[in-house]
């Protein structure tokens, strides 16, 4: 199982945590789309803790934390 973890606005109309066969999942971007996000709203990913890119490979017991981009000032 691949635990995925949203934060923020990537919360809205969606689970806070999904846990998705790791077999189902090739790359964090096969994640992305499936859960409907759009690439362009996912600003800073996270395996396992380290800043990665969408289409790099995810595999079984991965955390994956996905958050938009940030605001403030």
């Amino acid at each position: 199982m691949i635990e995925v973890r949203l934060f923020a606005t990537l919360r809205e109309n969606r689970e806070k945590i999904y846990f998705l066969p790791a077999q189902d999942f090739h790359c964090a971007l096969d994640i992305i789309t499936y859960l409907g996000i759009p690439a362009e709203e996912v600003t800073t990913l996270l395996i396992n803790g380290f800043h990665k890119k969408p289409e790099d490979e995810v595999k079984d017991t991965d955390i994956v934390a996905l958050f938009p981009p940030v605001g403030g000032g």
